[in-house]
C-alpha cells in the first residue's frame, strides 16, 4: 500500500462563495505546492468544473475526484463523487432537474462562472447555484449509490448546513461511505457530541473557496492508487485500504 494526501472538498470559480482567482491553473498550482496527491472538486450543485480541473491536474500528476457539494431539502450539504464522465453527466442531469430555482445575483451571491484552463469565461450560470434540491437527504443518498458514487455528509461539525445543525444528530442508518469533519474540530471533540461517529470512516478537508485554504487540512488514503475505486474500498476498510487523519 501506498500513502496519499488528499483534500477531498475545493470550491472553484463556479461556486457564488467562491473566490474568482479559484481557476483550474491556480488551484492545481497550490495543490502541487501544498503536496497532495488526489484533490475532490466539489462546487456547490455543479459539476462543471470537474473535467477542466481534472485536465490541469494530469499534467501535474495530481489525480482527481470528480463531483458536487450539493445541498439538501433539509439544507444539509453533501459530497458526492462519481467514477467516470459519463456517470457525472447524469448526475447533473439530476441536479439541474432538482436544484430549487433562484435566480442568482451576483451583487449579492457572487459570481457563477464556467471557464477554460486559460481563465476565459465559457458560461454563466443564472440560476443560484447554493439553494437547496428539493430532494432529501435520503433520496439523494439513493440516487448517488444507485449511479455507483460517493456519499459524504459534509462538515458534520458545523452549526449550520450540518447534518448535526439541521437533524441534531448523526441518524444510525445512515447511508453514508463516510463523514467528513470541518478543520475546526477534532474526532475526538466530535465524538463526545456524536458518539456514532465511530461507525463510519472519517475524512478531513479544508473546503477551501479561496486559494490560501486549500491544503489547510487534509487526510491520508492507504491504498494502491489514486484512484476511485481505492478510494472506495479505503473508505470502506476493505483489503487493506483505509483512510486517517493527519
Amino acid at each position: 500500500m501506498q500513502s496519499f494526501k488528499a483534500d477531498l472538498h475545493t470550491h472553484t470559480v463556479l461556486s457564488p462563495c467562491g473566490s474568482l482567482e479559484m481557476s483550474p491553473a491556480r488551484i492545481i498550482e497550490k495543490a502541487v505546492k501544498e503536496g497532495i496527491d488526489l484533490l475532490g472538486i466539489t462546487d456547490h450543485n455543479s459539476t462543471l468544473m470537474c473535467r477542466v480541473v481534472a485536465e490541469v491536474a494530469a499534467e501535474q500528476n495530481i489525480s482527481i475526484l470528480p463531483g458536487a457539494e450539493i445541498n439538501t431539502k433539509e439544507e444539509v450539504h453533501c459530497l458526492t463523487f462519481f467514477q467516470d464522465w459519463k456517470t457525472l453527466e447524469t448526475f447533473q442531469q439530476y441536479l439541474d432537474q432538482h436544484l430549487i430555482h433562484i435566480p442568482n445575483d451576483p451583487n449579492r451571491f457572487g459570481y457563477q462562472v464556467v471557464v477554460d484552463r486559460n481563465e476565459q469565461i465559457l458560461q454563466e450560470v443564472d440560476s443560484l447555484l447554493i439553494a437547496s434540491l428539493d430532494q432529501s437527504l435520503d433520496e439523494t443518498a439513493k440516487v448517488v449509490h444507485s449511479l455507483g458514487g460517493i456519499f459524504i455528509p459534509a462538515h458534520v461539525d458545523r452549526p449550520n448546513n450540518s447534518i448535526t445543525s439541521q437533524l441534531g444528530f448523526i441518524p444510525e442508518n445512515l447511508d453514508a461511505d463516510a463523514l467528513e469533519i470541518s478543520k475546526f474540530t477534532t474526532l475526538n471533540e466530535i465524538k463526545k457530541l456524536q458518539p456514532n461517529v465511530d461507525t463510519f470512516s472519517i475524512i478531513q478537508s479544508s473546503d477551501a473557496h479561496f486559494i490560501d485554504n486549500i491544503g489547510d487540512i487534509s487526510c491520508c488514503f492507504h491504498m494502491e492508487s489514486p484512484d476511485f475505486e481505492e478510494v472506495k474500498m479505503a473508505l470502506a476498510c476493505k483489503n487493506g485500504r483505509k483512510v486517517t487523519l493527519l
